[in-house]
């Protein structure tokens, strides 16, 4: 291990995220999350590894790393990042990942489906969900609680999943529109927080079984409350929307200032831009400075949305780069604001740590 990786590694968070390894011109090789960054790259020049991950760590001349809110964000991130740059590395350990949506289909009978692919067809989508068997867990269970269509339309008699209470029936009957609204009203509930009365009542029906020595169906309730829970961790790195927006974050200290940029394209996180220079002017001043340099011509393209910390005139902002300008208070939107202002403070903290 070089003296520079040994330094970074000793300065490292333990906190969740993305690691990016690098070779001597630069190129991500390798794309990674960990629950705790210092332990797992730290690893990787401390142990003994199978021929493939040794070969990787031979070409590992750098790295850089991006913090997360949590371990859910890691994963997606981690799956964004090795969408976007394809890392050699990834590919010959197999690395690569997609995680399925729960979707509601855009049809006259609509249906709930998975799908590893969001289209700008009207559907209604969540996730992603990294827990691939909790997810359809989850679903099994909307299934049943809320169903919808699961049969062909031109079926000529009643499907067996409408038997037994699993399809919302248009085989049988007429269906009405307001009917599926409804239906369909439920489930977004259930994501919207509704789930916690899905969790509460099997945790009653767990106890009950429990009680009654009946532990086979304790034990069913058991494993559907714990992929209620593993399903609806919240994560803030992908949006819906599928907008381009760039979200800052920045940090001030001793004269130093780190600013973080994070690229949402398609509403998925990418990895950003960060700096990290010498100032003298109030933060504010310095980071509108900034901002007219990073979106000058042949610089970078501005996107149709910005997100600021509160800390910035959001007026001023607006008025140079004359873009929609955000400061978010609540919601994901924040939260992502808030992970870019803890990542050019973690960085800042970093470069005086390994200062000579």
């Amino acid at each position: 291990m070089n003296q520079r990786i040994k330094a970074k590694c000793s300065v490292l968070p333990e906190q969740p995220g993305c690691y990016l390894m690098k070779d001597r011109r630069g190129t991500i090789i390798y794309v990674g999350k960990a629950k705790i960054l210092k332990r797992r790259v730290s690893s990787y020049f401390t142990r003994t590894h199978d021929r493939k991950t040794a070969q990787l760590v031979k070409q590992i001349a750098d790295f850089t790393y991006i913090l997360t809110a949590s371990n859910v964000d890691a994963l997606i991130l981690e799956m964004n990042l090795i969408k976007k740059y394809r890392p050699k590395y990834n590919i010959l350990l197999k690395d690569d990942k997609s995680y399925p949506f729960i979707k509601i289909t855009a049809e006259r009978h609509p249906r709930l489906i998975m799908t590893h692919e969001i289209k700008k067809d009207k559907g209604i989508y969540f996730g992603p969900f990294p827990n691939v068997h909790a997810a359809y867990q989850t679903k099994r269970l909307l299934d049943r609680l809320y169903p919808l269509r699961k049969c062909l339309l031109n079926t000529k008699r009643p499907c067996l999943d409408y038997q037994i209470g699993q399809c919302i029936g248009c085989c049988a009957r007429s269906v009405s529109e307001s009917e599926y609204r409804r239906v369909i009203r439920q489930i977004m509930d259930f994501f919207n927080g509704g789930f916690k009365n899905s969790k509460r009542e099997l945790t009653e029906k767990m106890d009950q079984a429990a009680k009654e020595m009946n532990f086979e169906s304790a034990k069913k309730y058991r494993d559907l409350i714990s992929a209620i829970e593993a399903t609806m961790e919240k994560q803030s790195i992908n949006t819906m929307d599928f907008a381009d927006r760039d979200v800052f974050g920045y940090a001030i200290q001793n004269g130093w200032m780190c600013v973080q940029v994070f690229f949402i394209r398609h509403g998925k996180m990418l990895e950003g831009r960060r700096s990290i220079f010498p100032v003298s002017e109030k933060p504010e001043t310095e980071l509108l400075a900034y901002l007219e340099r990073f979106y000058q011509p042949n610089c970078h393209t501005k996107p149709r949305e910005v997100l600021l910390p509160e800390t910035v005139s959001g007026h001023a902002v607006q008025k140079i780069l004359q873009t929609h300008c955000i400061q978010p208070k609540r919601g994901q939107k924040k939260k992502i604001v808030a992970l870019a202002t803890k990542n050019a403070r973690v960085q800042l903290q970093n470069k005086r740590s390994l200062a000579p």
